[in-house]
């Protein structure tokens, strides 16, 4: 049996890069996707995957990046992220802007571009890191909710759309996930960033890789729809139990 290859996107740190390992673990050949190429040189280098540079925003990149792809049997939408935390009427543009092009149109950008090697493979995955933020709303986060329910939606209609070609669909789900996500949201800040996550026990990148991993290697016929996971002390997005 050849092997099966996983192409991934933001894959130069957090989430993405835990996931590259995963994957490769599991036997995996492994597409690693990045604006830090540095970054993902070195994994590739650690998962004897391929490294290759990929600004989802950038749809000459997208391009370039899929034509060096000659086959694609799991995509991991991992790409995405958050800036800032102000209410709608502080609103920033370019947060806005910047949320959306990356978290929704890169996302459609990839996944269109390799839905056809995908579907020929004969057993495709589209695996899409949403966040409860996609599934939810609160106070501040209205930039980045807002972003994140049209990349749900969007990753629910492709279930819809390609029902009967070989392509599975799994949206993951996370609630807190201590990376570098809250550091970029509040631009380097890293204080403010480790606030987020005192007083309680958050998920790691790793634990999102395994269940990622998990979906990824179920047999051909098994659709995990939709996985959410959060810590045991959240239950949504603004209530936590700290100690």
């Amino acid at each position: 049996m050849s092997t099966r290859t996983a192409v991934i996107t933001g894959a130069s740190a957090g989430i993405g890069a835990a996931t590259a390992t995963s994957l490769a673990e599991a036997g995996f050949h492994v597409v690693l996707g990045a604006r830090r190429l540095d970054r993902v040189e070195q994994l590739a280098r650690q998962t004897s995957g391929t490294a290759l540079p990929l600004d989802v925003t950038d749809a000459d990149s997208v391009a370039s990046f899929v034509e060096q792809i000659p086959e694609c049997h799991v995509l991991v939408n991992n790409a995405g992220g958050a800036k800032g935390l102000e209410r709608v009427e502080a609103a920033d543009e370019d947060h806005w802007r910047w949320m959306w092009e990356t978290n929704v149109l890169g996302t459609m950008r990839v996944t269109k571009a390799l839905l056809p090697k995908l579907v020929a493979s004969g057993d495709g995955h589209v695996i899409t890191v949403t966040s409860i933020a996609g599934h939810e709303v609160y106070d501040g986060g209205s930039g980045y909710t807002s972003a994140k329910h049209a990349q749900s939606a969007l990753h629910r209609t492709l279930r819809s759309e390609h029902l009967g070609d070989p392509v599975r669909m799994t949206e993951i789900v996370p609630g807190a996930v201590e990376t570098e996500f809250s550091v970029n949201r509040f631009d380097g800040d890293a204080d403010r960033a480790a606030k987020v996550y005192q007083g309680y026990e958050p998920l790691v990148a790793e634990d999102v890789a395994d269940v990622i991993t998990f979906a990824a290697t179920r047999p051909p016929h098994v659709n995990l729809d939709q996985i959410v996971m959060k810590p045991r002390a959240q239950l949504n997005g603004s209530r936590f139990h700290r100690e």
